[in-house]
């Protein structure tokens, strides 16, 4: 291991044991049916070096999942197999109920990815325990949810409210906000735009996963992942992508204006950038598209890039950054006093 992994894990030869690339075991599982549907894509676009499992009360949901994914049903007495009904206190229960299931899911993980749609039942309920479970077993705790579109004014509430008990178990919870992506994309039609969101989370945590397992041009390690997204707060994903002669500024200034949570770099307490390119792309347009990105967060983050060289990329680049510990006010908008109060703790901007 680096001298810089040794350094973080306490220089000492139980942590390199430990944490050795080869040895670590991240898991990736999707609780409700939109998490579920993310894992889903994850293990179709051919994702490797993680566990993939899927959380669900709804047993006929099961039946569009790959079979190469684990499936765990909770809460069968509960709800016979049916669903939540979008009641997050019965996914709660349901997740209560089959605790012993979960712990084992997450045993001996150093990273937990969790993916959620918030606002329904079994997802919104079942992944704060999810968390608790999973850092109790010592895992890196990421949550990567979607929030509602603001015409579904009851799931918004529920979400928020399933955020706030997230946030108390996680190390960072990374939110795709449904609204910024319809600005951003406003001529898709929903299932297309629920579809993108899939992705985006499939590219965020595939590159992600893939420079810590796989040998990359430029690798992120575990011990930058703790570093950053350990006590990391709320962040958000941004996307983009270049071709030609300026390819590595076309890619870095649509990162930064493709931005999936109304919120500004300035401030942001750390980033995972991972760029993907082509043979031709070299260090220095890694190095060059990371500090474009960079330059208007603190002085003080704590930044890591990865690289790696993709087949049939021939001369473009895409960039996937996970800017961690954004400060601002709720995600739930323009709120009475009351309220926004609340949720001023969330430090999100909707």
């Amino acid at each position: 291991m680096s001298d810089m992994v040794s350094e973080v894990l306490g220089q000492t030869k139980d942590a390199e044991e430990q944490f050795s690339s080869t040895e670590i075991k991240i898991v990736t599982v999707g609780l409700g049916g939109a998490g579920c549907n993310i894992v889903n894509r994850l293990i179709k676009v051919g994702v490797k070096g993680t566990e993939f499992i899927a959380v669900n009360t709804d047993a006929q949901h099961f039946k569009i999942i790959d079979e190469r994914i684990k499936k765990v049903l909770i809460g069968k007495t509960l709800t016979r197999g049916l669903g939540a009904g979008g009641d997050p206190n019965l996914g709660a229960k349901a997740a209560e109920m089959d605790r012993q299931a979960l712990e084992n899911i997450f045993s001996g993980a150093q990273i937990a990815f969790l993916c959620c749609g918030m606002g329904g039942g079994t997802g919104t309920g079942s992944i704060p325990i999810a968390a608790q479970i999973a850092k109790e077993q010592g895992a890196i705790v990421v949550a990567m949810v979607t929030y509602p579109f603001d015409l579904e004014r009851v799931r918004k509430v529920k979400a928020e409210e399933g955020i706030q008990k997230l946030r108390n178990f996680s190390d960072s919870v990374i939110i795709l906000d449904n609204n910024r992506l319809v600005k951003l994309v406003p001529n898709l039609p929903m299932n297309d735009a629920f579809a993108l969101a899939d992705e985006v989370m499939a590219k965020a945590i595939g590159g992600l996963v893939w420079t810590i397992t796989q040998p990359s041009l430029i690798n992120i390690d575990f011990a930058d992942v703790r570093s950053i997204m350990g006590g990391g707060g709320v962040g958000f994903i941004a996307v983009g992508s270049g071709k030609g002669t300026d390819k590595v500024g076309l890619a870095a200034e649509s990162v930064l204006k493709n931005r999936l949570l109304d919120v500004d770099f300035e401030g942001a307490s750390g980033a995972l950038i991972h760029i993907s390119g082509g043979a031709s792309m070299t260090i220095g347009d890694a190095i060059k598209a990371g500090e474009i990105i960079t330059e208007r967060m603190d002085q003080k983050a704590n930044i890591k890039w990865g690289a790696r060289l993709m087949p049939g990329y021939d001369d473009q680049i895409e960039i996937v950054a996970i800017v961690c510990g954004v400060k601002g006010a709720s995600i739930v908008g323009h709120l009475g006093e009351k309220k926004e109060a609340q949720y001023s703790d969330l430090e999100m901007v909707g």
